[in-house]
């Protein structure tokens, strides 16, 4: 029985990919708001501490060159567990650093882990998940990466609050990762999870050889798919990304505080994460369109929404109405970039171009804060969302034609 006709077995994608993923995900929300302020307690100026929190991008981008080929090298499983341990001994050298450029380092080096085991979570799904169901699987890990983001935060304050030690942040991170490794060490092969009996078929995408490729000879070879809709997922990844720099720069440019920002930002991301499964039963129900473009058109509304609200009357209504709105956009296209991803890699061996396109979409999440920061220089923070907004509406034109064009069997 092919994979694509056995019965699916959403326990095993929660047991294999979900509870791991949350793990992780709840030690890097923990993590993440605090960055500045540990940096700047080992004395770090305000741009030193702001370099720290990027590195954990760029962490994430030079992670995603290795990673295909260690995940094709080594299998998914034990990717993953080797990147929670690397991770661990990373946030130890945090937790201990007694200089900035320690703390940097390590957190760079959490970036390198996290990279590693976002694409073999990824290449796991994509592997042993049949295609009826690869949407909402992969649109429900999502969820678990969202809804960690939100449990660590709290966790992460809960740790602080105990020890009046900001670092102990890394103490959270270090246990959930703990716990990842003994999941993993539990549950066994994933073959058996899944019921797998007999080799997946290659099925959707391009078929490659069963090869550990690297990441550069991978972008060549690939460079039709990831110059088209590869380009459009990249603008779907900085519309994503632009969210989390614009939203708390305007609420300071308006005059909201600390307490009010954080309150409609976090109701907005508890709308953007109740959305997760509906997105998925959607592109597998309808087709991949039906969530992409909408979502795209979404962002990039709202973006032009707010542009035009700087100066208005109760600008903070105003504010806290178009961040649910980008909630929504977004919430809608839970899991799009993964499920693309899935459709156009080799089922058989999809690691080398998960990691090409993980590349090319982190690639657009790094360029987001650049064009937020460059055009709010040279023009201002409103010219630089409404350029975002601009951008937005081309990627969904991109991601309608691309996607018939690439994914004609995907409905």
């Amino acid at each position: 029985m092919s994979s694509d006709q056995r019965p699916f077995r959403w326990r095993a994608v929660v047991l294999v990919a979900l509870l791991p993923s949350l793990l992780f995900s709840i030690g890097e929300g923990a993590v993440i708001p605090v960055l500045p302020a540990i940096a700047g307690n080992l004395g770090a100026s305000i741009a030193v501490a702001g370099l720290i929190g990027a590195a954990l991008l760029v962490g994430q981008l030079l992670g995603d060159i290795p990673s295909g080929v260690v995940v094709a090298r080594i299998g998914e499983r034990a990717a993953m567990t080797g990147a929670a341990v690397l991770t661990v001994v990373a946030a130890i050298g945090c937790l201990l650093a007694p200089h900035p450029l320690v703390l940097g380092a390590g957190i760079l080096v959490i970036g390198l882990g996290a990279a590693v085991f976002s694409l073999a979570r990824h290449a796991l799904l994509t592997t042993y998940v049949p295609l009826s169901h690869r949407a909402r699987a992969l649109s429900t890990l999502g969820g678990a990466h969202r809804l960690g983001l939100l449990i660590g935060p709290f966790l992460g304050a809960a740790a602080i609050q105990l020890t009046g030690w900001a670092a102990s942040v890394f103490v959270v991170l270090i246990v959930m990762c703990a716990l990842v490794v003994v999941a993993l060490l539990v549950l066994g092969d994933p073959e058996q999870a899944f019921g797998v009996t007999e080799p997946i078929p290659a099925t959707g995408g391009i078929e490659v050889a069963a090869e550990a490729r690297g990441l550069f000879p991978t972008l060549w070879e690939r460079r039709d798919v990831l110059l088209t809709l590869g380009l459009g997922s990249m603008m779907v990844a900085a519309l994503r990304a632009s969210r989390a720099v614009v939203l708390p720069l305007w609420a300071l440019s308006i005059g909201l505080n600390e307490t009010t920002t954080s309150l409609i930002i976090g109701f907005a991301g508890v709308v953007d994460f109740s959305l997760f499964f509906a997105g998925g039963w959607i592109m597998d129900r309808f087709g991949r369109l039906w969530t992409a473009v909408p979502s795209m058109i979404g962002l990039g509304v709202g973006h032009l929404l707010l542009a035009f609200t700087h100066d208005l009357p109760h600008a903070g209504l105003w504010f806290t109405a178009v961040a649910i709105f980008l909630s929504l956009a977004n919430g809608i296209g839970s899991g799009i970039l993964m499920t693309l991803g899935a459709d156009l890699a080799d089922r058989r061996n999809p690691a080398p171009f998960l990691g090409a396109w993980r590349f090319t979409n982190d690639v657009g999440g790094a360029l987001a804060p650049l064009i937020v920061s460059g055009l709010t220089v040279l023009a201002s923070l409103s010219v630089a969302v409404g350029a975002l907004g601009v951008l937005g509406l081309a990627g969904a034109a991109m991601l309608r034609v691309h996607i018939p064009k690439h994914l004609p069997r995907t409905r």
